[in-house]
């Protein structure tokens, strides 16, 4: 009876520790896969539509931007990782890059709260210029390699 109950206290302990052991997730790119916009838009369509919506797309814009153009001399694309450049992929380099990211996502916060704040009382046509020159500079990231 005590070896049953030996063998079953080590088989739960046994998958209990592959529950909940740690998952190697790869090495991280430093252009994140999420980090992309759905659509690019014209004068036309953007004076079209209403301020919030505005609002919400010179946001995006500005967090995009910001989570690609800081590693432009990396990548400009995703996919782009610590090791595929030859970088020593020890941990030293891995919390550099995690800190990184966390300091873009504060970044980014702060902004958008700022943003929620005071882009209502912004002109709508220099909201307007805003998302179309950012999205101008995303679509020349597209061009970065002629640059080389």
């Amino acid at each position: 009876m005590k070896v049953k109950i030996i063998l079953f206290s080590l088989g739960l302990f046994f998958f209990t520790s592959i529950g909940f052991a740690q998952k190697n997730k790869g090495p991280k790119s430093f252009i994140s896969e999420k980090v992309t916009i759905n659509k690019y838009h014209n004068k036309g369509e953007l004076e079209r539509m209403q301020k919030g919506q505005l609002i919400t797309l010179y946001s995006e814009r500005i967090q995009v931007l910001a989570r690609t153009l800081p590693y432009v001399a990396f990548a400009t694309k995703p996919g782009i990782t610590m090791a595929t450049l030859g970088i020593p992929t020890n941990n030293d380099n891995k919390k550099a890059l995690d800190n990184q990211f966390e300091s873009t996502d504060d970044y980014l916060e702060k902004a958008n709260e700022f943003h929620r704040e005071y882009l209502p009382y912004s002109d709508t046509g220099n909201l307007i210029a805003g998302i179309l020159f950012y999205e101008e500079i995303m679509k020349s990231l597209h061009q970065y390699d002629d640059f080389r």
